[in-house]
């Protein structure tokens, strides 16, 4: 038996957890910059705020209905995903985390008498120990739990926020019930070539006549899905890959950039993150990518993504090589376009190895003494507080330079944000 995990509009329940004085009011949670809303209380929900909507076409709606507006706080919402993610791997070691908010739980060899009561024992020891609220489905796939997980999350009064898909009467009639934009795995393009052949329920993609045309158009993906609504279990819990194939650290600007020297300390930045990421996980990369972009409704030629790409002789995670190698690709990709005001900015590493792996090269190797400068530099700054020690052409009083203008405390991250109590 599987189960998904879902929290409850998860960047809003985190605000709300050192701040209960929201429960029960409209909030919205922005994106980077504060652009657009990517989470939103059933309260906001309830208002008609739909999901990616620009905050200035709301800003009216907004100010009427005293809506509560917060900055993505990632900090936070990591630590308490975190947190959550350690709870659920009380009840079982068999734990796949989806997402930030998502994780698919299986119970193989587990001896459970009543699924039901085991998931609201789950639901309630995460609400007491963290304050989130989640939903649960159990199901006998993981295809067939995410739909289990959304009729708890609609009915959750009949449900208590837990739902069991263990009959072919209930399998049928859940997939009779979705709908087929709402199935794993459907996106808008396939839900469009899907409904052409008159398949607009979970259940009418089960039903044997569509099985040449999934195999046809979806290959053997489509066939997966089609057997794990049937209640066929082929889809098991990925393995955790502790490293990652590439890094990229990309960001949009508080306001567009044109000139040079900003541009390279941004630039600068992002390259000098994705070293650190690549020897926290013991990689070396030989790929490095740098990306602009401009507001392509700014500009009257089609051009609105510039790139370039280098392949090192020899793998490095050294600061100073992959910064000096995306400062002379940035000023390629500058030369001539001056005049653009660009609005996103990004570092990408790909080609990983593993550093203790990493093949020299006989007449074309790095520095070697990079290696001891990095492995310092890792050291000073979990000593005395990340980013202390950063390049020269950093800006040294910030890393990511972005609008957060409605930022809550990082509570549980950051020391001199902790939550103070007057007790009377």
């Amino acid at each position: 038996m599987y189960a998904l995990v879902d929290c409850n509009n998860f960047y809003a329940s985190c605000e709300r957890v050192f701040q209960p004085k929201f429960n029960g009011k409209p909030v919205a949670i922005l994106s980077n910059n504060d652009g657009c809303v990517i989470s939103r209380s059933n309260e906001a929900k309830a208002l008609g705020i739909p999901m990616g909507a620009p905050i200035f076409k709301i800003k009216e709606l907004v100010k009427e209905k005293k809506v509560q507006v917060f900055s993505s706080n990632y900090a936070l919402y990591g630590d308490l995903s975190n947190r959550v993610m350690a709870i659920l791997n009380q009840f079982t070691p068999n734990l796949e985390i989806y997402s930030i908010d998502e994780a698919f739980l299986n119970f193989d060899g587990l001896s459970i008498l009543d699924y039901h009561d085991y998931g609201i024992q789950m639901k309630n020891r995460v609400q007491k120990w963290v304050g989130i609220p989640v939903c649960i489905g159990f199901a006998p796939t993981k295809a067939l739990s995410k739909v289990a997980n959304k009729i708890a999350k609609k009915f959750q009064e009949r449900t208590a926020g837990v739902y069991i898909i263990d009959t072919e009467e209930k399998r049928i009639k859940a997939l009779k019930w979705t709908k087929i934009e709402d199935v794993w795995g459907i996106g808008r393009r396939l839900e469009k070539k899907v409904k052409l052949r008159n398949i607009n329920t979970a259940y009418d993609f089960t039903q044997p006549q569509h099985e040449a045309w999934i195999k046809k158009e979806m290959g053997v993906l489509g066939m997966r899905l089609k057997y794990e609504l049937e209640g066929k279990s082929v889809l098991d819990l990925e393995p955790i890959v502790e490293q990652k194939k590439s890094i990229a650290i990309t960001r949009s600007f508080p306001k567009q950039i044109s000139d040079y020297d900003a541009l390279r300390e941004r630039v600068t930045t992002f390259a000098a993150v994705c070293a650190e990421k690549l020897r926290k996980q013991h990689s070396c990369c030989h790929t490095i990518i740098v990306m602009l972009v401009v507001d392509k409704f700014t500009i009257t030629t089609s051009k609105y993504y510039f790139n370039r790409a280098i392949t090192l002789p020899f793998g490095t995670n050294s600061t100073l090589t992959i910064a000096n190698a995306a400062i002379d690709m940035l000023k390629q990709l500058h030369k001539g376009n001056e005049h653009l005001k660009f609005k996103k900015a990004g570092v990408i590493v790909t080609g990983l190895t593993d550093e203790n792996k990493k093949q020299f090269q006989l007449f074309d190797e790095e520095n070697p003494k990079h290696l001891a400068l990095m492995k310092t530099i890792d050291r000073l700054n979990n000593k005395v507080g990340a980013n202390k020690v950063k390049l020269g052409s950093q800006n040294l009083t910030l890393t990511w330079n972005m609008k957060q203008n409605h930022l809550s405390p990082k509570f549980t991250t950051n020391f001199n944000d902790i939550l103070e109590i007057q007790c009377q």
